[in-house]
């Protein structure tokens, strides 16, 4: 009997149990904001965008008809938002773009900024809209 309980303890020794595995776990939140600006249909469209702001470029003025999430993967982003001040981003960050507020992307730093962009919408809904 003691050599069948020595012999269970070693095999439980030996080879650890799944509980013991480590696990895979995600980081805490880069960004936890609340709104109540996502959009409620029966039907929603998720997207996932990357793009490159070259240095001292920016996008055209515009608005999202919903909410988009930025993530920067690399380099500082700027959000410049009508009258209101401009949002700055580094690698690592990400910021919460409002709706129907216009908006465009820049690049003031001497490097490429890379971004990853989320945005939930209606199937038909354009990803932004150009102002006026």
């Amino acid at each position: 009997m003691k050599q069948i309980c020595l012999a269970v303890a070693a095999t439980l020794i030996a080879e650890p149990s799944f509980a013991q595995q480590p696990t895979a776990r995600p980081d805490p939140p880069v960004l936890k904001e609340v709104t109540g600006e996502f959009p409620k249909a029966d039907r929603l469209e998720a997207r996932v965008l990357t793009a490159t702001v070259q240095p001292g470029t920016a996008s055209p003025w515009h608005t999202h008809p919903t909410p988009v999430v930025v993530y920067v993967v690399e380099g500082t982003f700027t959000l410049e938002l009508e009258g209101r001040e401009p949002i700055h981003r580094k690698a690592g960050e990400a910021l919460l773009e409002p709706i129907n507020v216009k908006v465009r992307a820049a690049n003031h730093s001497q490097s490429p900024a890379k971004v990853v962009i989320f945005q939930v919408s209606e199937p038909e809904k354009p990803f932004m809209e150009a102002s006026k």
